[in-house]
């Protein structure tokens, strides 16, 4: 049996304000060929299929015709949910979508995350644990006067105990035959890689932004995961993985080759490989003084690079003209510049208080600390203030618009 794992795609994604349709047609379209030529008999998807929860008109267009495409040659699909999707808008096509061979689960639903594979003879050839995206109100029930110790204790055995009883029904289905059990994802697994500008959202509500690999059943035969956007393996394990994203989400994943993961499995057990991903759209970030921003503007234009640049000037003399600069030195290129920063600059502001500062230069987590010091509030009682301001923001960030 073969099988593809990819995840965190992300559809619909800007990159400072810039569509990124383009790419995520070509990937879909890359993706598309390579099921045909590999012939996977389970593609795999482990969540952040969209970037936001009510995804645009483009982006559902892409997701649609991507299956559609590709329903006739790959017989099981499986799709479930991240913290960035909606569960309610993944799920309302899922009895339309079975015609297509597409298993979805948007949510927690342990009476659906099962999944048997069956080949054109009927014969079984993989159980599929589909789990999506675990939020807190899935886990426990809140109670009032909780410590933040006791509710990341019942987070954490929440999670375990999910895990265990999907994990449990796998393996008695499975009972003396010699097939894999196959497991699914979406979390923060302990000692995870990211990049400075992913969009990766920490899962910080009790201790779930650090999933130990040993909480994870050891009947799965592979552990495919999403989240993080590096390609990386869980404890070093071969068969417990990250695919990461497709295209780079941020300038910090520009030099980084992404890759779907293709797993032959010779009874239960896998075998795993890299299938790097073209880059569709080259993103590049320079940094350094003026002269030498100016010197890699002119190598990229004679190259003929169709780059998407992040320019950080980092030199200590005052350049007030710095972006007339760059864009004239860019004239006549395809390259296009995304952003701009004067380290300089910045570097002032951080030495001073800035009177002109906004709530848009700073993260929620931000302005509730300065909050905490404004009203000098003891040290002694931050971090339960902290972790209670955080499960109130990530309850808000997973509240789902479709829903009714």
């Amino acid at each position: 049996m073969k099988m593809l794992h990819t995840s965190d795609w992300h559809l619909g994604r800007t990159l400072y304000q810039r569509r990124r349709y383009d790419e995520f047609s070509a990937f879909l379209t890359w993706l598309a060929e390579e099921i045909e030529t590999r012939n996977p008999d389970l593609l795999l998807v482990a969540g952040d299929i969209f970037d936001t929860t009510a995804p645009s008109h483009r982006a559902q267009e892409l997701y649609y015709s991507f299956l559609c495409r590709i329903s006739t040659r790959c017989p099981h699909i499986v799709i479930v949910g991240g913290n960035h999707d909606s569960p309610s808008f993944l799920n309302a096509p899922k009895t339309v979508l079975k015609a297509l061979h597409v298993h979805v689960v948007g949510a927690m639903d342990s009476a659906n995350e099962l999944l048997v594979c069956k080949d054109a003879n009927g014969n079984i050839e993989a159980i599929v644990c589909a789990v999506p995206y675990l939020r807190a109100r899935d886990l426990r029930q809140t109670e009032a006067g909780e410590s933040f110790d006791a509710k990341r204790a019942k987070l954490t055995e929440g999670f375990r105990e999910h895990y265990r009883q999907i994990a449990e029904q796998a393996e008695k289905q499975r009972g003396d035959l010699h097939f894999p059990i196959i497991g699914t994802g979406h979390c923060f697994a302990a000692g995870g890689k990211t990049t400075d500008d992913d969009g990766v959202r920490d899962l910080t509500v009790g201790s779930l932004d650090h999933i130990e690999a040993t909480t994870f059943p050891a009947i799965f035969d592979y552990l495919a995961l999403g989240h993080l956007h590096v390609p990386q393996k869980v404890a070093g394990s071969d068969t417990m993985r990250y695919s990461g994203s497709p295209i780079p989400m941020g300038f910090g994943e520009a030099k980084q080759q992404k890759i779907i993961l293709e797993i032959d499995f010779d009874g239960p057990t896998p075998t795993v490989s890299e299938i790097p991903i073209p880059c569709f759209q080259p993103l590049q970030r320079i940094s350094g003084e003026l002269e030498e921003i100016l010197a890699a503007l002119k190598q990229l234009k004679l190259e003929n690079s169709t780059a998407w640049l992040e320019i950080e000037y980092a030199g200590d003399e005052r350049v007030p003209d710095l972006r007339n600069q760059i864009e004239t030195a860019i004239e006549g290129s395809n390259l296009e510049i995304r952003r701009i920063q004067n380290r300089r600059i910045m570097n002032r502001v951080l030495e001073r208080i800035d009177t002109a500062e906004t709530l848009d230069d700073l993260a929620p987590a931000d302005v509730f600390a300065r909050c905490l010091e404004a009203h000098e509030i003891p040290e002694t009682q931050r971090p339960a203030l902290t972790a209670a301001y955080t499960e109130i923001i990530q309850t808000l960030e997973e509240a789902d618009p479709n829903a009714e």
